[in-house]
């Protein structure tokens, strides 16, 4: 009853319930007659009521109801326990009142609490002198409460010593150069000196405050001093490693037990302070200094400290900047942690970590990024399987969604065999929705950032036939999840040529769950369209939403189809021009679309330096090159939406037109599309027969490049460097396509002399 008295007023308080002259009146004598209650737990639940209340109360209630009546309750007379409560509400009371007033009134009070003949008032009155300092100002800090800190730190009790210690190096900032070398210096060192001789908990408090000791204290050392702490700090580090008892696990004593709980404790706050020790060494003196002392703790046999120094490695990673070559080692051995813990701990910085070690270091290489790491991908590999093994699914799904970095660290292959792969069976079989989601977009990033034409057809192929065209509704459904997060990684061109007419088919499935998915991505289905180039794939949009309008049976899914339709209507369309409404989108799109372009003319530079001299292109080529083609940030208002580049018809150079010629004979002598793509032909042919059947007459250039080329195109596909064509064409519902002069092109037998006769029209223009 009293403990929920006092959580009652509390809330009184907080929600304003009445005002504070009401409150002081009716609630604060309560308050205060219940301070010294016999049961510990119900006097600490009023106090910290009270201390919340001195926050809002006038300066002349508290001088009248709180700090007059304090003088009697702080004397030697009173109970421990009123002593104690005296000791908390004079720290509180320094906020609220000037420094002349706090000299008078309250500084007398404090100065008899220091010397009281109790260490644990003494403790709890030295643990008050921080707040007391933040409100006198500095000059009385230095006169008053330096020489109480310095008479309290050589005090019997180790408590109170503690207490001293931490509330000095709390304060070391309020303090000038001459006191913190004169004064601090000696006692900091004295303490350290004592430490090993004294309680363990002395030692837990000082291996905690290290790195804010080391910073405070900086400059201030000689180079003796400067190396003798560091040595402290080395042995605190593996403290407890060393001894080698004799029994087993069942067989240890308990106060053995106990001390070896403390020692665990000191590492795993040497752990922490770890970077601010490099700092105080210095990072170019690392590998000297601080290297084997890393090791020990990365490799340390328990797991809080492992934990910790995971949570501290990005932090070491950017402090040695340029050094970071030397942790890679570390690096893996944290990644091949058998804790999942400490693996969670190391990915929530993954990519900011493996970014710093593919652009730093001395043995970092140009040519491939992390060769000198190559234990790195079996790594990540084996911590994704360990974590997918597990039951911590948010691991899981945090390590995928780490893994959609790579492909700005490693190599377009490395991902494809070792990654891509993995993601689609993730996508594919695993039992927890937010898994598959981060999988799924990961796969889309993945597959974003590929450079080559066929394993980015593969990938399509797949998640179209297996998901999208799936056995199983909730493939279906994960495909509908993938179409989402491919609007959103994608160019709208990009949409729409591989995945519209998949993704729009589904209104027909057979379960309602699918079906009501669609419906919610339907606007954003419409969003990747724009007018007039796209009316035929507008036109198969409605004609879809149409029949489910006709034909729907399921209430739920009629009832979230006529809300989309609201939506629908009121939604508006983009034009193939740019739109200030639109302005921010279109631009964001336009860069989508050339960095996919550049993505297959580096492919295609990359063949003709093959076949030049036999090597990769490096992908820091790649980077370069992408850069040099980035939208400016700020364009013009009559920018065209086409992809600037050498027009078909006036190449800039002559290397540039013996480049497109080649290309385009290429392209012109491909006789038959690929097998593998038969599926893809098909939805392309769908929609191009739903959409409208251009004459002959009407194949210009445009259609040669769009029947050609596998790349993501355009809007205006005539403005599209003809360097993008591929040797392995995939049809699909790009706008403006040729072949949708093709009625039926679902694998018929026709097919093939049909899309070759079409080719020799357009070879003769």
């Amino acid at each position: 009853m009293q403990l929920t008295a006092a959580v009652s007023f509390l809330t009184i308080l907080q929600e304003e319930s009445v005002s504070i002259h009401t409150y002081a009146h009716s609630f604060l004598q309560v308050i205060l007659l219940h301070l010294e209650h016999r049961d510990a737990g119900v006097s600490n639940a009023w106090l910290e009521t009270l201390l919340s209340v001195i926050e809002v109360l006038p300066k002349e209630t508290l001088r009248h109801e709180i700090l007059n009546p304090l003088v009697s309750k702080a004397q030697l007379s009173q109970t421990v326990q009123s002593r104690l409560v005296s000791c908390k509400i004079l720290g509180k009371l320094t906020n609220k009142f000037d420094a002349l007033a706090i000299k008078r009134e309250i500084l007398p009070l404090v100065k008899s609490l220091c010397q009281d003949v109790e260490y644990e008032v003494r403790s709890c009155m030295c643990r008050q002198l921080e707040n007391i300092a933040q409100g006198i100002g500095t000059e009385l800090t230095k006169s008053v409460v330096l020489p109480e800190l310095i008479e309290l730190s050589r005090d019997e009790g180790s408590s109170v010593r503690l207490a001293a210690f931490e509330t000095l190096v709390n304060l070391l900032d309020t303090f000038d150069t001459d006191d913190r070398s004169q004064t601090i210096l000696p006692l900091v060192k004295s303490f350290c000196e004592k430490s090993f001789k004294a309680d363990e908990s002395i030692l837990i408090s000082l291996s905690f405050h290290l790195g804010k000791l080391c910073h405070g204290l900086y400059g201030i050392f000689t180079p003796d001093q400067h190396l003798r702490f560091l040595e402290f700090y080395k042995k605190l580090c593996t403290l407890g490693l060393q001894q080698e008892n004799g029994h087993s696990e069942n067989q240890i004593p308990p106060q053995i037990l106990e001390q070896e709980k403390k020692y665990i404790s000191v590492r795993k706050n040497c752990a922490y302070n770890f970077p601010a020790m490099i700092v105080f060494v210095d990072p170019k003196n690392f590998h000297m200094d601080l290297y084997s002392t890393f090791f020990c703790l990365c490799h340390d046999p328990e797991v809080p400290v492992r934990y910790t120094i995971a949570i501290c490695f990005y932090e070491v990673s950017k402090l040695l900047n340029s050094g970071v070559y030397l942790i890679h080692k570390e690096l893996i051995t944290l990644l091949q942690d058998e804790s999942l813990e400490v693996l969670d701990a190391l990915i929530d910085h993954l990519p900011e970590i493996l970014e710093l070690m593919s652009t730093g270091g001395e043995s970092s290489v140009q040519e491939n990024k992390l060769s000198s790491l190559p234990d790195l991908i079996p790594a990540l590999t084996a911590a994704e399987q360990r974590a997918a093994a597990s039951l911590k699914w948010r691991t899981h799904e945090k390590l995928l969604q780490k893994y959609a970095c790579l492909p700005h660290i490693i190599s377009s292959d490395q991902i494809y065999y070792r990654f891509l792969q993995r993601m689609f069976t993730i996508v594919m079989t695993n039992n927890v929705l937010p898994v598959q989601k981060a999988a799924s977009r990961t796969l889309c990033i993945f597959l974003r950032y590929n450079r080559k034409q066929e394993q980015r057809h593969e990938v399509i192929q797949k998640l179209i036939e297996q998901l999208g065209q799936g056995k199983s509704y909730w493939n279906r459904l994960r495909f509908l999840d993938t179409c989402e997060f491919i609007i959103e990684i994608f160019s709208k061109s990009f949409f729409c040529k591989y995945f519209f007419l998949p993704a729009i088919e589904l209104t027909h499935d057979p379960v309602a769950n699918v079906r009501m998915k669609l419906c919610y991505l339907l606007p954003k289905v419409k969003s990747t369209l724009k007018i007039p180039a796209d009316k035929h794939l507008l036109q198969q949009l409605e004609m879809c939403v149409r029949k489910l309008l006709c034909q729907e049976k399921d209430k739920d899914v009629l009832a979230t189809v006529k809300r989309t339709v609201l939506e629908l209507d009121r939604m508006e369309m983009s034009m193939d021009a740019f739109q200030k409404k639109f302005y921010e989108k279109d631009l964001l799109d336009q860069e989508k679309e050339r960095e996919e372009l550049l993505l297959l003319e580096m492919e295609q530079l990359e063949k003709e330096k093959q076949q030049n001299d036999g090597r990769p292109m490096s992908d820091k080529t790649f980077e370069k090159k992408r850069r040099d083609t980035k939208t400016p940030t700020t364009l013009p208002k009559n920018i065209p939406i086409s992809v600037p580049g050498p027009s078909s018809g006036t190449p800039s150079t002559s290397k540039e037109i013996k480049k497109s010629k080649l290309i385009r004979s290429q392209s012109f002598n491909n006789q038959a599309f690929h097998a593998k793509y038969g599926n893809l032909d098909k939805c392309a042919g769908k929609s191009s027969t739903a959409a409208y059947t251009p004459s002959v007459s009407g194949l210009t250039k445009t259609s040669v490049i769009s029947l050609t080329d596998d790349s993501f195109r355009t809007r205006n596909a005539g403005s599209a460097p003809s360097s993008f064509s591929s040797n392995t064409p995939l049809p699909s519902t790009s706008r403006g396509t040729g072949n949708s002069g093709d009625p039926k092109s679902s694998g018929s037998k026709d097919t093939q002399p049909r899309k070759a006769a079409l080719k020799s029209r357009k070879s003769n223009p």
